[in-house]
C-alpha cells in the first residue's frame, strides 16, 4: 500500500497554474521544472500585464502542454487564478508561483493524498518538519503563523500554513465556488471556502526557497491586513458580522499610494 509521501503510479493528470508578474528572471527555469515533472499534463501561465519580457519568453516556448493566458491590465494574483482555474481541464489543478521558491518536485508529496483518494483539497506546509527552507524574515514567519492561527480558528481546521502558494484540489472543488478576491487575499478565501464547502483537507511538508525584497518578493503589509479581513469575510462569521459593511475602510487602508 503507498505511502503518504509516495503517490502511485506517476501519471499526467495535473493542471498547473502559474500566475506570473514580471518574473522574466525566474520564469523559463520554473516552466522548465514544471515541465519535466511526470504529473504534469498542462501548464497555464496567466501573464498579469507584465511590464517585462515574461510573456515574451514564454512565448519561445513550444511544449504543446503550454499556454500562455494575458490580462489585459494588471489585476493581481487573485484575479489570474479566477483565469487559470476556469481554463483548466485536468482531474487535479495545482498553484505554482512563477519565481523559484517552491519546487515542482515536491508534486509528489503534495499528489499522494489526491491519488490515492484520501482528500480533496491538499496544502503544502513550509512548517512541517523534514525539509529544508532557506532562513529569511523573522516577522515575515510571525506573520504567516499568525493569520494561520486566526484562519483556523474561523473556519476550524487545524493548518499550519494556510498562506502557502502550494494548494492542490480536484477539479470538482474549484468548480464548487468562485474566487472573488483580486490579489494576495485569495490565499485565505480559498481556505475558507474549502473549509465551508467540507472537503477533505490534507497537509504535507515542502521545501520552500524564499526570496528576498531585493529578489522580486511583492507580498507587504497591506496584503497582511487585507488577509485579516477576507479571514472573517468568507468564514461562516462574515455575514452575522456585516464584515462586507467594512470593504471600503479596508480598500483605502491597503490602496497603495504614490
Amino acid at each position: 500500500m503507498p505511502t503518504a509521501s509516495k503517490a502511485p503510479h506517476p501519471t499526467a493528470c495535473l493542471s498547473v497554474v502559474m500566475p506570473a508578474y514580471n518574473e522574466e528572471a525566474t520564469i523559463l527555469e520554473i516552466v522548465r521544472q514544471v515541465l519535466a515533472s511526470p504529473y504534469t499534463a498542462e501548464v497555464l501561465v496567466v501573464d498579469d500585464c507584465s511590464s517585462d519580457a515574461t510573456a515574451d519568453l514564454v512565448r519561445t516556448l513550444t511544449d504543446p502542454r503550454l499556454r500562455l493566458l494575458s490580462q489585459l491590465t494588471n489585476q493581481g494574483k487573485g484575479a489570474a487564478l479566477r483565469r487559470g482555474f476556469a481554463e483548466a481541464s485536468q482531474p487535479f489543478v495545482i498553484v505554482q508561483d512563477a519565481d523559484l521558491e517552491y519546487n515542482p518536485d515536491d508534486y509528489l508529496q503534495m499528489m499522494a493524498p489526491l491519488l490515492r483518494g484520501a482528500a480533496d483539497v491538499v496544502f503544502g506546509s513550509r512548517f512541517m518538519g523534514g525539509h529544508g527552507h532557506r532562513v529569511l524574515y523573522y516577522w515575515h514567519s510571525v506573520g504567516n503563523r499568525f493569520l494561520t492561527t486566526l484562519s483556523n480558528m474561523f473556519t476550524n481546521i487545524n493548518l499550519t500554513d494556510m498562506e502557502t502558494c502550494y494548494k492542490a484540489f480536484r477539479l470538482e472543488v474549484l468548480q464548487s465556488f468562485q474566487l472573488e478576491e483580486d490579489r494576495f487575499g485569495v490565499e485565505p478565501e480559498m481556505t475558507a471556502k474549502v473549509a465551508r464547502g467540507g472537503w477533505r483537507i490534507y497537509e504535507v511538508g515542502i521545501g520552500y526557497d524564499g526570496r528576498t525584497y531585493a529578489d522580486g518578493k511583492k507580498i507587504g503589509w497591506r496584503d497582511g491586513i487585507r488577509a485579516v479581513y477576507c479571514i472573517v469575510l468568507y468564514s461562516a462569521w462574515g455575514p452575522r458580522l456585516h464584515v462586507r459593511r467594512a470593504e471600503p475602510m479596508v480598500t483605502w487602508l491597503t490602496k497603495k499610494r504614490a
